[in-house]
């Protein structure tokens, strides 16, 4: 139902119940509450809705993550859906001149320039911290846009804003090409983000394959498994300019049995390790 509130929300929860922060030897930093899911009124043409309070969160999620980096802690982030990248972005553009390892099903590259409308900011998120869309997203603090570089990875062969995406600059790593060579595919990034300060690492779980991780809220078939995941993020997150990692989309109300949560906090665990 369009009314209904999407379950990702809840896979802080779901991944702390397996055990992770003790697994990978982490303290709590706590917990940053997200605004009401509001969709009251929206229609299309009206731009991302929720955006006011999208934008409020992002500040407020930025200091938080501010006073970690600033303690030169490195930062996993649990929750939500993918506009949780703006907050470190945001973050990290206070700091100087940072890059985003973007890891998606989707380019997630929607805008007003080729789409009929915009909704969802889950759906433009790395069009938005590229600074791409409207201003009260895209500018906070005057400070778009808050990343110097970026590089795609885990998009599926069809993507529809693809070519976009490469247009705009930003290398891509179809799943389809990760799955022969994670390796291969990290230190491409690697290389690509190089003369910045540091980089982000953006996780969306339905990287995955459907079959492997049906619990999220646009399952496709063409993922990566769980073994080319962690192979693929382990040199990212090793990396020494790498500060910190965000993981979204997941949603434990498709995991009634905690099958898929338990899988995937093996695997980040097996990443982090």
């Amino acid at each position: 139902m369009a009314e209904s509130v999407p379950g990702c929300y809840k896979l802080a929860g779901a991944v702390r119940d397996q055990g992770f922060l003790r697994r990978i030897g982490a303290e709590d930093a706590g917990c940053v509450t997200p605004p009401r899911y509001d969709r009251a009124g929206w229609k299309p043409g009206d731009g991302v809705f929720n955006a006011a309070a999208m934008a409020a969160y992002t500040v407020k999620l930025a200091d938080r993550l501010t006073r970690l980096l600033d303690d030169g802690r490195f930062v996993v982030l649990l929750g939500g859906e993918c506009s949780n990248v703006l907050g470190p972005a945001l973050a990290l553009k206070r700091r100087g001149r940072y890059g985003v390892v973007y890891l998606d099903g989707h380019s997630d590259f929607r805008t007003a320039d080729n789409s009929p409308h915009v909704g969802a900011a889950g759906g433009e998120a790395l069009a938005l911290i590229t600074g791409r869309g409207q201003a009260d997203l895209t500018d906070l603090e005057q400070r778009g846009p808050y990343v110097e570089n970026a590089a795609l990875l885990g998009i599926r062969e069809d993507d529809e804003y693809v070519d976009d995406v490469k247009a705009a600059g930003i290398p891509v790593w179809p799943a389809l090409r990760i799955a022969e060579d994670p390796g291969e595919a990290a230190s491409g990034v690697l290389e690509h983000l190089t003369d910045l300060d540091g980089f982000w690492v953006h996780l969306d779980v339905d990287i995955l394959d459907a079959a492997i991780m049906p619990a999220v809220d646009s399952p496709d078939p063409g993922g990566i498994s769980h073994t080319h995941l962690a192979e693929l993020l382990r040199p990212l997150l090793a990396a020494p300019t790498c500060v910190g990692l965000d993981v979204g989309i997941f949603d434990p109300d498709l995991d009634p049995d905690g099958r898929y949560a338990a899988e995937l906090t093996d695997t980040l665990v097996a990443a982090l390790s």
